[in-house]
């Protein structure tokens, strides 16, 4: 069993007292039916889902279910054995949370190194669905740049900032929002969208990855536009502190026409 996380010494607010674990859902490469990543995603330690944990957070103890989360995410990613073999840990974030960034991430250091997790594995993925300060943002972004750490914006074409932030700072990965990807093998509006934002992402160097994939015909089609880095119900559900074998389509019979 995981033990309830202590942020020790939170910034001007109360700790975080719900206890939390985490489930992880695996990001596969397609091309070589391998996981490519792992995302942490929060649960209640009691069984309450991310949303009811989630509810649980106020400006007060942001910082503290900030700093837990990541905590627990490595803490349990060690745990799993994952990260020496070259699969990376993909940590949410919220930038809000974060200070100064430099102090912030002196937990996760200590965490890491506590553990012996390789700190070139771990993605940190902030959502565009919060609105963000442009400039402290960018901050954060660099300061983990700089310290080895791989950096993703998650639901992009959500929110409110990503084609702006995407102008000043280049993540490792760009992780396209569900809402796009949904019904995208009828939706020729859909794959117009996406096909431009590809060939934006490739000519910045950008590493796509696209998010909520349940269907045989929402794969081929993002197949068909290259991507290769997915996730979703299709290859495998969140499992708490514990790793989905993914179900790769080579392995599945495709569904007749």
């Amino acid at each position: 069993m995981h033990s309830q996380v202590r942020c020790e010494g939170c910034r001007n607010g109360a700790g975080f007292d719900l206890p939390i674990t985490m489930a992880f859902q695996p990001i596969v490469n397609v091309v070589e039916g391998s996981v490519f990543a792992q995302e942490a995603l929060v649960r209640g330690a009691n069984g309450a889902g991310a949303g009811q944990v989630l509810a649980q957070v106020s400006d007060d103890n942001r910082y503290a279910f900030d700093q837990t989360c990541r905590v627990k995410a490595i803490e349990i990613a060690a745990d799993l054995g994952f990260g020496d073999d070259g699969t990376y840990l993909s940590i949410n974030f919220l930038p809000n949370a974060v200070y100064e960034p430099n102090a912030c991430i002196r937990l996760t250091l200590a965490t890491a190194t506590k553990f012996k997790f390789p700190l070139d594995r771990i993605i940190f993925e902030f959502t565009e669905s919060e609105k963000l300060d442009a400039g402290h943002l960018l901050n954060i972004l660099e300061t983990y740049r700089a310290m080895g750490f791989k950096t993703a914006i998650d639901d992009f074409g959500s929110g409110y900032s990503g084609l702006l932030i995407l102008s000043k700072f280049q993540p490792d990965f760009v992780k396209i929002d569900m809402d796009l990807v949904r019904d995208i093998d009828t939706d020729r509006v859909k794959r117009s969208i996406l096909k431009g934002t590809l060939g934006i992402l490739a000519d910045l160097g950008v590493t796509t990855i696209c998010e909520g994939i349940e269907t045989y015909d929402e794969y081929a089609v993002l197949r068909d536009l290259g991507v290769d880095l997915m996730q979703g119900y299709y290859f495998g559900r969140p499992s708490v502190a514990a790793l989905t074998p993914p179900v790769f389509p080579q392995s599945r019979t495709a569904p007749s026409a």
